[in-house]
Order: C-alpha cells, then sequence, then structure tokens
C-alpha cells in the first residue's frame, strides 16, 4: 500500500457515507498489520486490542479530514488504545512510555509470539527497549513507515523521529550485542531498510 492509496481514500469516503462493505474492506485489508503490531506487546489480548482499534475508527470517522492517510491514522488510534490499555492494566497507574517497556509493564509467560526462532529472539530484544522506542521501530521496520508517517503517528516533528530512530536502533544494538549472529542478521536487516 502507498502512504496515500486512493483506493483507502475512497473506501473511506464510502464508508463514511453509509456504505458498510467499505469500511468492512478497509478493516480486513488493515487487520493483519494492526494483529502484527498488538501482538509483539500483547500476544493474549491482540484479539482484543484490534477490535478496539476499529472501534476506535468506527466512532472517529466523522472526525477524520484525511490529512493524513487511512492507514497513519489507523496506527495512530492502535498507539493510543495500546497506551490506554497497558495504563488500565497498570492498575491506573502512570507509566512512562518513554522508559517503560513491555516486559516492565506486561509480561505474560508461555507466550509464544512465533515459531521462527530468530523473530522470537528479535522480539524479545525489542521489549526490553522502552514502549515508545519498541512501537517506533516497529512501525519503522515491521510496517515500513516513512519519517513522514511516523511523523503523523506520533505527533511529532520529523527531526524527532530521526533522533528517536537513532536511539532506539543504537539500545537495540545494545541489547543485541549478546547474540552476535542475531545482531548481524537483524542490523543488516535494518541498516538495509533505513
Amino acid at each position: 500500500m502507498s502512504d496515500d492509496d486512493p483506493d483507502d481514500r475512497a473506501l473511506f469516503d464510502r464508508w463514511r457515507s453509509g456504505e458498510i462493505a467499505a469500511g468492512e474492506l478497509l478493516f480486513e485489508r488493515y487487520f493483519d498489520s494492526l494483529y502484527g503490531f498488538f501482538e509483539t506487546k500483547c500476544p493474549d489480548e491482540a484479539d482484543e486490542l484490534v477490535q478496539s482499534t476499529f472501534l476506535g475508527c468506527l466512532r472517529g470517522r466523522e472526525a477524520f479530514r484525511h490529512d493524513a492517510s487511512f492507514r497513519t491514522y489507523m496506527f495512530t488510534i492502535a498507539r493510543y488504545r495500546l497506551y490506554s490499555f497497558l495504563r488500565e492494566r497498570h492498575r491506573g497507574g502512570a507509566i512512562d512510555v518513554e522508559l517503560s517497556s513491555i516486559e516492565d509493564l506486561h509480561s505474560t509467560p508461555g507466550s509464544r509470539l512465533t515459531r521462527c526462532r530468530e523473530h522470537q529472539q528479535l522480539v524479545a530484544a525489542l521489549r526490553r527497549l522502552p514502549l515508545e522506542q519498541q512501537t517506533l521501530l516497529e512501525l519503522h521496520y515491521m510496517e515500513e513507515m516513512g519519517i513522514g508517517e511516523l511523523a503523523e503517528v506520533f505527533e511529532a516533528p520529523a527531526v524527532t523521529i530521526r533522533s528517536r530512530l537513532h536511539r532506539a536502533r543504537r539500545q537495540l544494538r545494545e541489547i543485541l550485542e549478546r547474540d552476535p549472529a542475531l545482531a548481524r542478521s537483524v542490523l543488516a536487516r535494518m541498516d538495509g531498510a533505513v
């Protein structure tokens, strides 16, 4: 999908005008990406969080004015839903997504994120990062969002996003240094995607 997919825009406008099938097509188009976004953070609640994101989109569809692509709109809602869920899970306490990692906030023993050992190790390394850094890296590398899209999702200037990406990459490198083979594989993919 391109950043400003005309099919998304047309489907969204048709859905906002009352065509239920258009909304269903949009949700079907983004379900897997959203599920993957949540699964690396809260695997047992991924379904619930995807539904919550779609519900947020449904409730806010009249307010969406195409200032951003539909894709960034969905991931902005997903990010807010994730943070809200984690705050509720954390007994309503304040959490600092700049400093707290998923491992600190939401650990579910025995969860299997994927069958692939390398992916499991990468996800484990990502989960040790502060939540904001994990989310930023996943959207950039796994969802292939550019700096402009990330600036919209994180509601920050592009220069700030570049700086945050640099810090997040550096911190992930430090975590991966414990497994040189995994580090070479992961970092080669990251360097090639920049």
